[in-house]
């Protein structure tokens, strides 16, 4: 069993587990999405008193609180406890493309350490920062993030959440396609 535990869970397991969870939380009148938690937190230290999109009541999202402390307690129990330390197995293709555009030269894990270790450069540095207001804008433009439109809008048939998705998918494949091989 502790085998089982180690290794990646293929589709055909963790999707349907996803499903049941969605299934679950619509029989509460839940929504899922990691993002909203930013919100019920700043309106706890008191972000209402300078912000009407922070009054609300933020005691009814406690629920949502405890799905981060459960994602951050579970991750770290899995990389420091369940993991066997061997690399995943990534499609070959994949990582003779990341070699090619000099990205990994051995990959050991899921996050190449290029992309994943801030050396300290300019560049770097601005480029995580737009990155990040541009995400942090996007999430609360699109009324939510990825996972949340994805997993919970899609389940409710929200016409918004599938635009979002789309407009996730096709950016992505312009980032990856045209505007990643000009940064590496």
């Amino acid at each position: 069993m502790y085998e089982i535990i180690q290794k990646p869970w293929p589709w055909y397991i963790s999707g349907p587990l996803i499903a049941l969870i969605m299934f679950l939380l619509l029989k509460q009148g839940k929504d899922f999405g990691m993002s909203n938690n930013l919100r019920t937190m700043c309106s706890i230290a008191g972000a209402g008193k300078t912000s009407s999109f922070f009054r609300f009541d933020w005691k009814s999202q406690i629920w949502n609180l405890l799905v981060v402390l459960g994602t951050i307690i579970g991750g770290f129990i899995a990389h420091f406890y369940l993991s066997d330390g061997s690399t995943p197995d990534i499609n070959s293709k994949s990582v003779l493309d990341l070699q090619s555009l000099g990205i990994i030269e051995n990959l050991q894990g899921y996050m190449p350490d290029r992309l994943f270790l801030f050396n300290g450069s300019l560049f770097q540095f601005l480029l995580l920062s737009i990155g990040g207001l541009l995400i942090g804008f996007g999430t609360r433009y699109a009324g939510g993030c990825s996972s949340g439109h994805a997993i919970s809008g899609l389940s409710n048939f929200q016409l918004p959440s599938l635009i979002a998705v789309i407009g996730f998918f096709i950016g992505g494949i312009i980032m990856v396609q045209f505007i990643f091989p000009l940064i590496f």
